[in-house]
């Protein structure tokens, strides 16, 4: 990744869903949201979106919110309340449409929460909040769905 910015001293301040979370500074009082770079996980509750992905998958929307609680739960278990974190920004690419800032989320062992959720199976890749790793995050998604791994375990689609 070229151009990136760094921020550190951030702590977990709420688990909001499997793609999205609440920080706060640690020496400070600023709170944000930030919403992961690349993917995509299932929501936590009936909404709009919930419909949209509804219709998409051919899932019912209470079957989809069920595996958005597994992802929320996985993300919950890699990355709990207080959780100390680095977070990587792509200044050409900060805010969605939420104006939510997108992140890489690097947790206290070095790994990305980004890439762990994706791996693992608890989230998609999406273009919809893109990033420098897109391709890298498309190839990941497969691999998750073909050893059935995480949500792909009971479903081909997410």
């Amino acid at each position: 990744m070229k151009d990136i910015q760094i921020e550190t001293h951030l702590i977990i301040e709420r688990v909001l869903d499997g793609d999205s979370l609440i920080v706060r500074q640690e020496y400070g009082q600023i709170r944000k949201e930030i919403r992961l770079y690349g993917l995509d996980a299932p929501e936590v509750k009936i909404s709009r979106k919930t419909k949209e992905d509804e219709v998409k998958s051919h899932v019912p929307a209470s079957l989809l919110v069920q595996y958005g609680l597994m992802s929320l739960d996985f993300m919950v278990t890699l990355a709990p309340v207080g959780t100390r974190i680095t977070i990587l920004t792509e200044p050409k690419n900060r805010v969605d449409f939420w104006k939510r800032q997108l992140a890489y989320v690097i947790l206290p062992n070095g790994k990305c929460l980004n890439e762990e959720l994706i791996k693992n199976g608890y989230a998609k890749a999406s273009h919809h909040y893109y990033c420098e790793k897109l391709t890298i995050y498309q190839a990941m998604n497969f691999e998750a769905k073909q050893q059935k791994r995480g949500i792909y375990l009971f479903i081909d689609v997410l």
